[in-house]
């Protein structure tokens, strides 16, 4: 008897197969029907796997880029994370045919700094001293990096895409006029525009908050900004920082193999490489607690006890070491380069700059050059941001600092009053208990004459800049009717709020769709540069068919196309 083949179908299926559900799979079996064929309007894989909203995207998706010193991160807006955060190290920017990085031994060899360079030189992108930086190579760096992105990771159509920027806003013009080039000129097909967004003010956005203390610990400075309403009210600035940080780190490893070799003072031979000492921060690097900062410079003297768990020995290899090493390192030594270079335990007071300050006393000096009512909200929403602030401990380190000194200086400018006055601490402490008194409740006094000028005295004793104010029943009432239903908002005491970074805040107001101030358009910038950029204007109000629009930073666009644009902050 000869078999029965079913015929062959006709039409071609599509590659992307659908598994067939368990109730189609038992009708067709018992039937006798033929499996069914994938459906032609079935959605992409990506729709399958994915969230249902990356199903759907829009035809004017809208890219979020995030350049740093070190590092760059692409993805999409609506995201949680980026896509990709690619590296500008010496390993990245080989040419073609370039294969040492896969041979086994090139591991193990150690890759010293060429005469001339500075630390981490080779491993950055840019520096902020524009003087002897090659702005030809940086935007080669850049488009090189640019299509690595566009070809390996977010995988891009032919259509046209916008671009949200988030960068530094003290970038300078030359450097910024260079990432614009490379960004408008390196993605195929070219962007049609790129909003310039400040990260101090998306890193704010992506903590929820309107108003903050942003400190963002990068790699060549650490910057403490001040926001009030989504503007940039002060800034301050210190180069202690994430270089500074691996250097010190650096240094001690070389102390460390010194002693392990037996020489009391280090050689060239023990000098440690940048990725290693970036590797040992990394990975077992922390900071101490303010009690665990005391409690060590108390005993450096005394010899280390048995007991003690900081003193537990870690054991960390140099492969590239000639001969090869393993440090037996103290845990608590690890925490030295921290206390060294961002806080500066060990540095007298008098050997600080302006621009050398430690993390804590910065952060109090920003919030000291504030007014009294921006200060207020400011140092109850303090964020800690940047590529240092993953070290463990930093960011509860200078809470504490920054606590420890308010508690002991108070808001007052005035570091020495010399030979004028008592201590001004003595002063200002007798001052706070003095107030505390008067604040007190009161138990109500007797109607009699002698009580009622005892109390006028009382009153006439303190002075007028720490007495109550009095109360004001028509004013207490406008301001329970405006606050009606509103959670009352936490001021006046120093705490520290955690945020996702600015990149997150980027791919935030990217799918809202904010507009903001810096939009430039890719045939403006290419026909005039930065040149073509009008004057700052912070604010702007939009009069049409009787209806204001107020533009800021973040604020609704107004209609029609603007004939010119502005550089904003970076101007």
């Amino acid at each position: 008897m000869a078999s029965h083949r079913p015929e062959r179908s006709e039409h071609k299926l599509t590659i992307n197969r659908a598994r067939p559900t368990a109730s189609v799979v038992q009708s067709s079996s018992a039937t006798g029907a033929p499996s069914p064929h994938t459906p032609v309007g079935q959605r992409s894989l990506s729709s399958i796997y994915g969230s249902p909203s990356s199903s759907y995207r829009s035809d004017d998706d809208t890219m979020v880029l995030e350049i740093g010193a070190r590092h760059l991160r692409a993805g999409f807006a609506g995201e949680s994370s980026p896509r990709c955060i690619l590296s500008f190290g010496p390993d990245e920017q080989r040419r073609v045919g370039d294969y040492r990085q896969w041979d086994p031994q090139y591991s193990r060899k150690r890759r010293k700094r060429k005469r001339g360079q500075e630390w981490g030189q080779e491993y950055e992108l840019w520096r902020m001293d524009l003087r002897d930086l090659d702005l030809g190579l940086v935007t080669d760096k850049l488009e090189r990096a640019v299509r690595e992105v566009q070809h390996k990771h977010v995988m891009l159509d032919g259509r046209q895409k916008r671009i949200v920027l988030a960068t530094p806003p003290a970038m300078p013009k030359p450097l910024l006029s260079c990432v614009l080039t490379s960004l408008f000129t390196g993605f195929a097909p070219h962007p049609t525009g790129i909003t310039l967004v400040s990260t101090p003010v998306l890193a704010a956005v992506a903590a929820g908050l309107r108003s903050a203390l942003v400190v963002d610990i990068g790699w060549a400075e650490t910057t403490v900004t001040a926001l009030y309403e989504y503007r940039e009210v002060h800034q301050r600035r210190s180069v202690r920082a994430g270089r500074m940080l691996s250097e010190e780190m650096g240094k001690m490893l070389t102390r460390e193999a010194a002693k392990t070799a037996g020489r009391s003072e280090p050689q060239e031979v023990d000098g440690v490489s940048f990725d290693e000492a970036e590797e040992v921060l990394t990975r077992v690097g922390w900071c101490f607690s303010r009690e665990q900062a005391k409690r060590f410079q108390s005993a450096q003297d005394l010899p280390p006890t048995a007991n003690d768990a900081l003193d537990t020995p870690m054991s960390i290899p140099l492969p590239a070491a000639d001969p090869p090493l393993s440090l037996q390192v103290p845990f608590v030594r690890l925490a030295e380069p921290a206390e060294t270079a961002l806080l500066a335990s060990s540095t007298p007071p008098t050997d600080l700059d302006d621009h050398d300050q430690p993390l804590g006393l910065l952060t109090y000096t920003a919030l000291l050059s504030l007014p009294s009512d921006a200060r207020a909200v400011c140092m109850s929403r303090i964020l800690i941001t940047g590529g240092v602030s993953n070290l463990p401990g930093i960011k509860r380190r200078i809470i504490q600092e920054v606590s420890a000194v308010v508690a002991e200086r108070g808001w007052d400018p005035v570091k020495s009053y010399g030979s004028a006055t008592r201590n001004p601490q003595t002063i200002l402490r007798e001052r706070n208990q003095n107030h505390q008194i008067n604040t007190d409740p009161q138990p109500a006094p007797s109607p009699s004459k002698e009580g009622s000028g005892a109390a006028a005295t009382d009153a006439a004793s303190v002075p007028a800049a720490l007495r109550p104010p009095e109360r004001d029943p028509i004013a207490e009432k406008i301001h329970e009717l405006n606050t009606k239903g509103q959670k009352p908002s936490v001021t006046g005491v120093v705490r520290g709020v955690e945020t996702l970074g600015a990149w997150a805040g980027a791919s935030l107001i990217a799918q809202l769709r904010t507009k903001g101030i810096v939009e430039i358009e890719r045939d403006r910038f290419l026909s005039h540069g930065l040149a073509g950029a009008s004057v700052t204007k912070e604010v702007s109000v939009v009069e049409k068919e009787g209806v204001g629009r107020a533009r800021s930073g973040l604020g609704p666009a107004g209609k029609g196309d603007r004939a010119s644009w502005t550089l904003g902050i970076w101007a």
